[in-house]
């Protein structure tokens, strides 16, 4: 579910690259990427789906037989509304859980994220760290909630759920330009500055630092947790296991592109900045045998490739 967003598209492709035959759900997308149309009506199907109609979400489950579920299903990251939110997070959520209870669905992994660690003073972040209840935003708000109410779900109607708290990604199919390595990148392959003028004084800062994932290791985490045999935990963190700064970052781009510039970023750290804020991947390491093979230098390169061949 969610299947033709970034994440959702790249995980598709890993699954589809071991063996898995693959439904996709869109609500509203409707491109198909070259990448996948020779999979479609043979081993990958796209069916429209709006994850809060419950008519819509048991038709598409009595029509296939589906064994497994990854939902990236939420509002846009920016949000509608906090009704609207509110809405697709919790009654979607409910359509998705009791729609594996109802089909003997084997596994169902739903996307959280690292964000549930802001305010959080210093890292490494593991899955078992206390929360605090105030958020900052409506993603960090709603996924520490739908983790809440899944896992409680899960637990009463006897069904296997994971929630994947994911790092900050970057890499093929990305367009919403959050990630600030990705933005350097697409702005130096066009010989332009990189452009921050939507942060706070148009500035950033060299020793802020972030778990940073490039989306196909990302991917093959989510495939080996989905696949796996059986989990010992219900909650995995899923991201690159380092804490890397934007000055390395910018460093990394500049070796993939030369010349390209980020004037906007500056010596120092963002004040309340965490310590060492990297995810733990204990976890995820010792159920999967996951580990992470790109670094920023490598995934920077292929991503820079990438780009050349598939410019956005």
């Amino acid at each position: 579910m969610g299947g033709m967003g970034f994440i959702g598209m790249n995980t598709t492709m890993r699954l589809l690259d071991v063996g898995e035959d693959v439904l996709i759900t869109q609500h509203s997308a409707s491109r198909v990427p070259d990448a996948i149309k020779e999979h479609v009506g043979k081993r990958l199907f796209i069916e429209r789906m709006d994850v809060t109609n419950a008519f819509e979400v048991t038709d598409i489950f009595r029509r296939y037989k589906i064994d497994g579920i990854i939902s990236f299903a939420a509002p846009p990251a920016r949000g509608i509304s906090p009704q609207v939110d509110y809405y697709i997070y919790t009654v979607g959520l409910q359509n998705i859980l009791e729609a594996a209870r109802t089909f003997g669905v084997k596994r169902t992994a739903l996307a959280s994220s690292q964000s549930v660690y802001s305010g959080l003073t210093s890292g490494p972040y593991r899955e078992d760290t206390p929360l605090r209840i105030e958020s900052a935003s409506q993603i960090e708000a709603f996924k520490k909630a739908q983790e809440i109410q899944s896992l409680h779900y899960a637990a009463r109607a006897d069904i296997d759920v994971i929630s994947l708290r994911i790092g900050s990604i970057y890499g093929p199919l990305y367009y919403s330009m959050f990630h600030p390595g990705a933005r350097m990148l697409h702005a130096g392959l066009k010989g332009e500055d990189s452009d921050f003028s939507d942060r706070p004084n148009g500035t950033i800062f060299e020793d802020d630092r972030a778990d940073w994932v490039y989306v196909k290791d990302l991917a093959r985490g989510i495939q080996m947790l989905q696949t796996a045999d059986k989990l010992n935990h219900h909650i995995y963190n899923v991201g690159s296991g380092r804490a890397t700064s934007l000055k390395e970052t910018l460093e990394a781009v500049q070796k993939a592109v030369p010349g390209a510039k980020a004037s906007a970023l500056k010596p120092g750290h963002t004040e309340g900045m965490a310590d060492n804020p990297v995810m733990d991947l204990s976890r995820i390491t010792a159920d999967t045998g996951y580990e992470p093979e790109y670094d920023i230098n490598s995934g920077m390169a292929e991503y820079a490739e990438w780009l050349r061949h598939n410019p956005q």
